[in-house]
């Protein structure tokens, strides 16, 4: 990763027209070759970017240009919309380069996989006396996120969403089809547990005769987090 903080000018031809005038910016040249033009301020937005596939070609500025203190131009094409940014520079105050190497990505805290394994250490959100039969319990369409089984003997199957809609709904009223015809399992319930869960999906969970949950995250990892959990 390239990054050059200079004094420049910026002009966008494509699909669209921008222009950006004399200021001092940073430039920064990644390694997938996009270009970014960021200012002190405006958050973390670039001014003006390319996104790739593009290439970056170093010009000599014409007699006009240099004239007028351009010490030289940066044309970045994209490669296939045609799409060019032109950089003109006429003051370079610092200019370095880093090898970044690979990054492993984000990783975010709150994911599906991190409720699933904290109610599966947390049956008791679900209610009393439960215990864990299963998680990732396989079926022939898929995993159900959590097999539980209640005091009297009876199957919960649980579907957890970090924010629940319709379609997670219907995903467990799938599921709950396919373990019901299992004599082993039968009776089956279902519940649908989420940070948050839509209006729509709670009207047709208790149409379809599943429980809702609404699960607190932050209080399942032991933070404090000030709202009350709903059962």
């Amino acid at each position: 990763m390239r990054l050059v903080i200079a004094r420049c000018s910026v002009d966008y031809t494509g699909r669209l027209t921008a222009h950006l005038p004399l200021a001092t910016r940073l430039l920064v040249h990644k390694g997938d070759g996009s270009l970014l033009v960021h200012s002190d301020g405006g958050s973390y937005k670039p001014l003006n970017w390319m996104s790739p596939p593009c290439r970056l070609d170093v010009e000599i500025p014409d007699a006009d240009s240099a004239a007028a203190g351009v010490l030289e131009q940066w044309r970045v094409t994209h490669a296939k919309t045609g799409d060019a940014l032109l950089v003109r520079i006429y003051e370079v105050l610092h200019d370095t380069s880093h090898e970044l190497g690979i990054d492993p990505g984000l990783q975010k805290d709150g994911v599906e996989a991190d409720l699933q394994r904290l109610l599966a250490e947390q049956v008791d959100v679900i209610g009393e006396g439960l215990t864990l039969v299963r998680r990732e319990f396989p079926t022939a369409i898929g995993p159900v996120d959590l097999l539980l089984r209640d005091p009297a003997g009876g199957t919960i199957a649980v579907e957890v969403k970090r924010r629940g809609d319709i379609d997670g709904v219907e995903q467990l009223t799938r599921y709950l089809e396919l373990l019901g015809r299992d004599p082993h399992l039968a009776p089956v319930t279902g519940v649908f547990a989420a940070q948050e869960i839509k209006p729509q999906a709670k009207v047709l969970a208790a149409d379809r005769g599943i429980r809702c949950v609404t699960l607190d995250y932050e209080g399942m990892k032991g933070t404090e987090s000030g709202a009350p959990r709903l059962f």
